[in-house]
């Protein structure tokens, strides 16, 4: 099956935000998003956003969702850490 592939941008604020549309579902760049938080290190409002005990579900879901592969039995233990002050999360450690 061939992915219909498009690659885009929006202005938000003057902001560059990259967009990709993947068989008519569109992404958006999070770490263009941060960049508006904090232009120097983008991963840092990321990362503050990922330890939110209610975007650890939204993820969760989502993956439950469209993921064939994804591992909940994994899942539970971030979803019972999230907002604890000593829970860490970044996008690489979610694929991991």
């Amino acid at each position: 099956m061939s992915k219909d592939i498009i690659k885009t941008e929006i202005y938000i604020e003057n902001n560059k935000v990259n967009v990709i549309r993947i068989n008519n579902k569109e992404y958006i760049s999070l770490t263009d998003l941060a960049r508006y938080a904090n232009p120097e290190e983008p991963k840092i409002p990321v990362q503050a956003w990922m330890r939110n005990k209610d975007v650890i579900s939204y993820l969760g879901l989502w993956e439950k969702l469209n993921n064939e592969n994804f591992k909940g039995y994994e899942f539970e233990t971030f979803e019972n850490e999230a907002g604890k002050n000593s829970f860490y999360m970044s996008p690489q450690k979610w694929i991991k």
